[in-house]
């Protein structure tokens, strides 16, 4: 088989960089170790900046988004017992984010591939690319027992932190920067209407706390918790009640309970491997990044990621030149790390770590109270929670 370009990973940076290929008259195939349902089972991210929803527009993937996702024109700081609305509307001039899960995010780019008959090929066992630093890079996968080849032009390694793609390359050709935080997320999802019509970020005493959404209907909360908690420890009860602890007294009268459908501790961490092109073989989102969700950029770094490959790429298939190619890993690295520093600060100014002080303690929350009081510096985190320019 042959194809142009061979994406290696069905997510959404795999699916977004196919579609829009396919749009342009780039032929692609998409592999993934995963089955279809488990990949459609996984829950993610939920909150889009107004790039990665232009992106979604251009690939003609981006209807039910716009009929049922929700516009957010800000979100809540809650500490000393008050929210500090940011209003991101107001302070960016006019940008908003939209709140609409991973998951549907995948159903949809999904649903667009089949729509056109592009190859997705899904259970694919050893999935591994070869000579991508020449001419003639190839992919190899194993099928119901069946070895098959790919030959292609490039190899897109959209395969997620765990995959072959980066695994692939030499260590001697990659440098990598990590930072493992000393906590983790506590996360529920609900079939409950959300506290608030806004996302609500929480510092407290007893540690940080979020409130978000997938929809009007559907609930997604999370609270710090030590490494070594275990899920079996925590009742819905349990939840609900330390939830409640740790925002302000109206919010925690105002709140629905509802049985969790979904309950998972995530560990958090930065990660970044530079750089994101070796030779034919180009990396994008998870497979080169990884960022606390705090911030909520790691699916919006994705798409970044996406937005200039697919231009390198276009251009090198329309115009004959490798200019945007051979840019590609300096331009996505750029906004890579202002969104690690972004999802970095995000995270050190919302948590409590275990060796916080209270010289530590009175710093945060004097930050905490800049932050909300000062017009600049409440702009700053605006243009950078709505997402930085590509």
């Amino acid at each position: 088989m042959r194809t142009q370009v061979a994406i290696i990973g069905s997510g959404p940076s795999g699916l977004l960089l196919g579609q829009l290929l396919a749009e342009a008259g780039i032929d692609t195939v998409i592999l993934d170790r995963a089955g279809k349902d488990y990949i459609l089972g996984r829950v993610r991210a939920g909150v889009l900046e107004e790039g990665t929803v232009g992106l979604l527009d251009k690939a003609n993937a981006g209807a039910r988004m716009h009929a049922e996702g929700l516009q957010h024109d800000g979100f809540s700081l809650a500490f000393d017992g008050r929210d500090h609305r940011i209003d991101l509307f107001g302070l960016t001039g006019g940008k908003r984010v939209m709140v609409y899960g991973q998951t549907e995010v995948t159903h949809d780019l999904m649903a667009c591939r089949e729509s056109i008959g592009a190859l997705s090929i899904y259970d694919a066992a050893n999935v591994q690319p070869h000579d991508f630093d020449g001419q003639a890079p190839f992919v190899t996968y194993e099928k119901d027992g069946v070895a098959h080849r790919i030959d292609c032009d490039f190899i897109a390694g959209c395969d997620g932190f765990h995959g072959a793609s980066r695994k692939a390359v030499p260590e001697r050709s990659l440098r990598t920067f990590e930072k493992v935080y000393p906590f983790g997320w506590l996360g529920i999802l609900a079939e409950v209407a959300p506290v608030s019509h806004e996302l609500i970020y929480a510092n407290h005493p007893r540690g940080f706390a979020l409130c978000s959404m997938r929809s009007a209907h559907r609930s997604r909360y999370y609270i710090q918790c030590s490494l070594d908690e275990k899920i079996e420890n925590w009742s819905d009860a349990r939840f609900w009640d330390e939830v409640r602890r740790r925002l302000p007294a109206h919010h925690a009268e105002a709140m629905f309970v509802a049985p969790s459908f979904e309950k998972s501790i995530a560990p958090l961490r930065s990660f970044v491997a530079e750089p994101m092109r070796f030779g034919r073989l180009f990396l994008a989102g998870d497979a080169a990044h990884i960022v606390p969700p705090t911030g909520a950029k790691g699916l919006n770094l994705a798409a970044s990621d996406v937005h200039y490959l697919f231009s390198g790429l276009v251009e090198h298939y329309k115009e004959s030149s490798s200019a945007g190619l051979d840019a590609y890993s300096q331009k996505a690295l750029a906004r890579v790390w202002k969104a690690v520093r972004f999802s970095w600060w995000m995270t050190t100014m919302l948590h409590r770590f275990p060796d916080t002080g209270d010289f530590d303690q009175r710093i945060q929350e004097a930050e905490l109270d800049y932050l909300t009081h000062s017009r600049a510096a409440s702009t700053v985190l605006a243009e950078n929670y709505v997402g930085l320019p590509f």
